[in-house]
């Protein structure tokens, strides 16, 4: 569980949002605004009360379920929400003055936002915090599977044979391989920049992406079918969608070379995790990377978690992290402080920033919101 900053961030915290804290509109407010933060996060609530001050108060919830929300959220003037519940429309349907949501990251799917915009409520997320440390996971999970880390290190602990390479064999140079990643957002720049520093060919598909931006960063745009034929390890960095959604399936990885990897740092719906623990348990792709479930917290059940608890035994190439690409120290700083911002701006009118249901908004509030591109990770 995340508790607040420790001494040094809420200085730095402080100091760097004093005088956000201390601005005011020229009044008092009373009563205070109320922020609540759903889930994820425990008191103390630093940076949020020094960005609030004088403006809000904030309450945590730390809910670990949809029912944990009941009576609790519906006189929020603003919420906060992180990954471990959702907002339904029931929930946003009974919100009396909600003013904003703030998803505390990138994806947002946790969150109705259709029916937020019915509602005139606008959702926002935080797209920008956490790209190096998402990219650098992405880049190590390949790393480690590429060159069988944890294979190795669960097959030698009784036996301590064969003390030489034979036990990583067969292990592909990665200089010169290629790398496809799906979904050329920010993060997935930032991996191609890094696999591009290692000397890999990097291939691409985002059917989203502005012209040019392939030129920028020396990456050739494929189409999917392709990426996935020619891939010799695919690197997914997509928001989830009704077009993402088990976007890698049966069919996808049957189109894999037999010696690819896959790592997922992206949301854990886009793969069909059950058809990829098949596919993995018969040793028809090389590995796999995988950050994000579809489920979380994990269940005994899924059909990945049971293959990695097999893998000593099954040798199995998986990788299984939990969900924790995105954190650092400073990453997990950045990520509250923006949250907390954009609160700000909401509850003093301001314009947003990162609005992902502006398209769907009463037209007299799109005015409010910055409209740009839809998002992408």
């Amino acid at each position: 569980m995340v508790h607040g900053a420790d001494n040094g961030q809420v200085v730095w915290a402080r100091q760097v949002r004093v005088s956000l804290a201390k601005r005011s509109l020229g009044g008092s407010f009373a009563p205070m605004f109320k922020v609540v933060i759903t889930d994820y996060v425990s008191p103390p609530v630093e940076p949020e009360e020094t960005i609030f001050s004088g403006l809000a108060k904030v309450e945590c919830l730390q809910a670990r379920s949809v029912g944990e929300l009941e009576g609790r959220v519906e006189d929020a003037d603003a919420i906060i929400i992180f990954h471990e519940v959702s907002l339904t429309a029931g929930i946003i349907d009974r919100l009396e003055k909600c003013q904003v949501i703030v998803r505390g990251g990138v994806g947002y799917d946790a969150v109705d936002y259709r029916r937020a915009a019915e509602r005139a409520i606008p959702v926002c997320n935080v797209p920008d915090y956490g790209v190096d440390e998402v990219a650098d996971h992405a880049i190590g999970m390949l790393i480690a599977c590429n060159r069988r880390f944890l294979l190795v290190e669960r097959g030698l602990k009784k036996s301590l044979e064969p003390w030489d390479c034979r036990v990583v064999e067969p292990v592909p140079r990665l200089a010169g391989a290629t790398l496809g990643i799906v979904g050329l957002g920010r993060i997935g720049q930032a991996t191609a920049q890094r696999a591009k520093a290692m000397r890999m060919r990097v291939i691409a598909h985002d059917p989203y992406m502005r012209p040019g931006i392939e030129k920028v960063l020396g990456v050739e745009m494929v189409d999917f079918q392709e990426l996935l034929e020619t891939s010799d390890a695919v690197s997914l960095h997509v928001p989830l969608t009704d077009g993402t959604r088990h976007m890698i399936n049966s069919a996808a990885l049957e189109r894999m070379k037999p010696g690819a990897i896959l790592v997922n740092t992206a949301r854990g719906a886009v793969v069909d995790t059950a058809a990829l623990a098949v596919v993995l348990r018969a040793g028809k792709i090389a590995g796999a990377g995988i950050d994000v479930l579809p489920v979380e917290p994990a269940a005994a059940e899924e059909p990945l978690i049971k293959l990695w608890r097999e893998a000593h035994e099954t040798k199995t190439n998986l990788i299984l992290t939990p969900h924790t690409a995105f954190y650092s120290v400073e990453g997990l700083l950045e990520m509250r402080t923006k949250s907390a911002q954009e609160i700000v701006r909401a509850l003093r009118g301001e314009n947003l920033l990162n609005c992902v249901n502006a398209q769907w908004l009463p037209e007299e509030m799109r005015e409010r919101v910055l409209v740009g591109r839809p998002p992408t990770v």
